[in-house]
């Protein structure tokens, strides 16, 4: 089986983020509301992060459905939060309830404020995933529905480079690169598993959602 291979935890090249930004994520992303949806349909999300938000399609398509909600989208590119941003001036009527921030994780907040937590795409960048884990834990509200999504990696590069080819023939080079890499970076279901138990989240979730995909869900106590 293939060992993780870390990758830069931050996407700060323009370029990069630009390619990541005009990508077409509409299947996943589409997967990650359903997701939600599916497991959670009788919350209501009032306080909401999205931690890892990159350029802020999920952010704003959550606000766009759940009208209920004020969000905040974290992220530690600046090239990211850029695109995002823009992205909120072509839709005004959500930019009272949604706010962007640089921050990389751990953040030293002291209170629990959010009743729901979102995060696609993040824990395969994170060189410690622990920390992804322990800022749900503090950030959470008891019962806030928690949605993780993130990539699954592969047993060999032989099979990451089948599911690049599979799902970003016609991507741009760099895009493919990345793509390849994040796929190298992520974390395999028993894992993660290790990783909830660790701490103190045995209770939340994992399942595979897609050839490259798993999702971790659960309520806080």
């Amino acid at each position: 089986m293939m060992q993780r291979i870390l990758e830069a935890e931050l996407m700060n090249d323009p370029e990069q983020a630009k390619a990541y930004a005009e990508a077409d994520f509409s299947e996943a992303n589409q997967l990650f509301l359903a997701l939600f949806e599916q497991t959670f349909p009788d919350h209501i999300p009032r306080q909401v992060v999205d931690l890892g938000c990159g350029p802020g399609e999920i952010t704003l398509t959550f606000a766009s459905r759940y009208s209920s909600c004020r969000i905040t989208g974290i992220d530690g590119s600046p090239a990211m939060l850029k695109l995002a941003r823009q992205r909120l001036r072509h839709q005004p009527q959500l930019a009272s309830r949604i706010s962007f921030r640089c921050e990389r994780l751990p953040i030293p907040e002291p209170f629990p404020c959010y009743d729901t937590i979102l995060s696609n795409s993040l824990l395969h960048h994170l060189p410690d995933p622990l920390t992804l884990w322990q800022q749900i834990q503090a950030w959470g509200k008891p019962g806030g529905a928690v949605l993780v999504m993130d990539l699954k990696r592969p047993p060999s590069r032989k099979t990451a480079q089948a599911i690049v080819a599979s799902h970003a023939a016609d991507a741009p080079a760099i895009l493919q690169k990345d793509f390849y890499n994040s796929l190298c970076a992520a974390f395999m279901e028993e894992e993660v598993k290790r990783q909830l138990k660790q701490s103190g989240l045995e209770d939340f979730q994992v399942r595979t959602v897609s050839d490259r995909h798993l999702a971790v869900t659960g309520q806080l106590k």
